[in-house]
């Protein structure tokens, strides 16, 4: 028997419908397909919590604020238990550090916060250490404010204020006032640009046929044996590239200072000190929270949420990095007292 043929349903946008999509479009700033799916997955949520809330008072009997001597009685909802471990985050966040740390690496990872009634992209800043006996350390976290020195010296300022005394390395990506922050709160460490970020912002802007040819010329500005020859592997792939891509080794002339202090080390150390890739195991847990919850409604919850995403990430660093020991003597020799032995 032939399968019957169904007509699609024709969809009438009515005045109603319209003012509906006018008011999301308001509500959640929305300007690409992204946002919609936020602002759907934001609005569903909701809408099942609250359907699941009516079944629960259907089938317990009484409304949330009401009290019973079911044997059912909610348990609460699950912002209110974390709320419980506030006083764990202060006191986490204000713990006593380390005099030396050998490196230190910053990076972000960005989120969607509801801010004043608007969804808003924010910014979590992680701050993790590696110690003096090769162990990571996640050792603080901040949300939201914009990157200038300012904040960066605060932020470096609060770790002085915490028992941090010297720092060999910072490894960051080119966050805004970071040098400068750096300089003044600790004017004696080394400031390592993450050549990972250095070579994909490089190769944003390059065409797709070109990225793997260009990439392997700029493996081997940092791969160089040292400064003098990195320069001059530099000074070649800017030769090589300038007339197709003007300003894609412009970063690189322009932060060179914050290149080089990698051609000091060994290639083992460099491993350490050339990426922020001993916090990239940390940011997949932090980005799996993007995966679990669209948006947030507040930078609290973002702060309780990345705290239990930390604690968890870190129940694994029972050990320290492999080679730690001859690594560690390397830079004791180059940091000629500066590193307890």
């Amino acid at each position: 028997m032939a399968k019957e043929k169904t007509t699609p349903h024709k969809v009438v946008m009515t005045e109603g419908k319209r003012e509906i999509i006018r008011n999301l479009l308001s509500e959640y700033d929305i300007q690409s397909a992204q946002d919609i799916q936020e602002a759907l997955k934001d609005l569903l949520g909701g809408t099942i919590k609250e359907m699941m809330g009516a079944e629960m008072e259907d089938h317990l009997g009484y409304e949330k604020s009401e009290r019973s001597d079911n044997d059912d009685y909610r348990n609460g909802y699950k912002s209110d238990v974390t709320d419980k471990i506030l006083p764990q985050i202060e006191e986490w966040q204000n713990r006593p550090l380390d005099d030396v740390y050998p490196v230190i690496y910053i990076d972000a990872i960005h989120y969607s916060v509801r801010d004043n009634g608007m969804i808003v992209k924010k910014a979590a800043y992680v701050i993790l250490g590696l110690t003096c006996d090769g162990r990571k350390e996640v050792l603080s976290l901040a949300i939201g404010e914009n990157e200038s020195a300012k904040f960066w010296l605060n932020a470096l300022n609060e770790l002085k204020n915490r028992g941090v005394q010297d720092v060999m390395i910072i490894c960051a990506d080119g966050l805004t006032g970071i040098k400068e922050a750096i300089s003044a709160a600790f004017p004696k460490t080394d400031y390592q640009r993450c050549m990972v970020h250095m070579v994909r912002n490089t190769l944003k802007y390059v065409a797709s046929k070109d990225m793997k040819s260009f990439a392997a010329d700029l493996k081997t500005i940092y791969n160089a044996v040292s400064e003098d020859e990195g320069q001059k592997a530099r000074d070649r792939v800017v030769e090589k590239w300038s007339a197709k891509y003007p300003n894609s080794m412009k970063r690189w002339i322009e932060n060179w200072d914050v290149v080089v202090p990698i051609f000091k080390f060994s290639k083992d150390v460099r491993k350490i000190i050339y990426t922020t890739n001993a916090i990239e195991s940390l940011n997949s847990s932090y980005r799996k929270l993007n995966r679990q919850r669209s948006v947030f409604p507040n930078d609290l919850a973002l702060l309780k949420a990345l705290y239990l995403a930390t604690f968890e990430a870190t129940k694994k660093w029972t050990q320290p990095i492999h080679n730690w020991g001859q690594d560690y003597g390397e830079m004791c020799i180059m940091y000629e007292d500066r590193l307890p032995d």
